[in-house]
């Protein structure tokens, strides 16, 4: 994977480690675009600890701020982080595949 790839990969698990900014993420997914304040009355967090979040998922890429009616940022999601991550898992999973197959079948030779 090449070096800005495993940056956004790392931005993003680091940005999906967090329960709140998984519920942000998880709540402008069913819902659709949303500001701090839309959030805040879905979420059982403050707007001001969902604005340090939606700043962090923001540089993550993970959303991005839209101007909206009057003067109201509007967050919405973006995927294409979130699909560098995966990718990232995927190789990451074929790398094990093979290993743990071979591993099982000794295993299970063994026995």
């Amino acid at each position: 994977m090449p070096p800005d790839n495993e940056a956004i990969a790392e931005q993003v698990f680091v940005a999906l480690a967090d329960p709140s900014r998984r519920s942000i993420l998880a709540v402008l997914a069913s819902g659709g675009p949303a500001t701090a304040t839309d959030l805040a009355d879905r979420l059982p967090i403050t707007r001001q600890a969902i604005a340090k979040h939606l700043a962090l998922l923001t540089d993550a890429g993970l959303v991005i701020p839209e101007q909206g009616e009057r003067r109201r940022v509007r967050y919405r999601l973006r995927s294409a982080p979130m699909q560098v991550a995966q990718q990232f898992l995927a190789a990451l999973a074929r790398d094990w595949d093979g290993p743990l197959a071979a591993l099982k079948d000794h295993l299970e030779g063994s026995a």
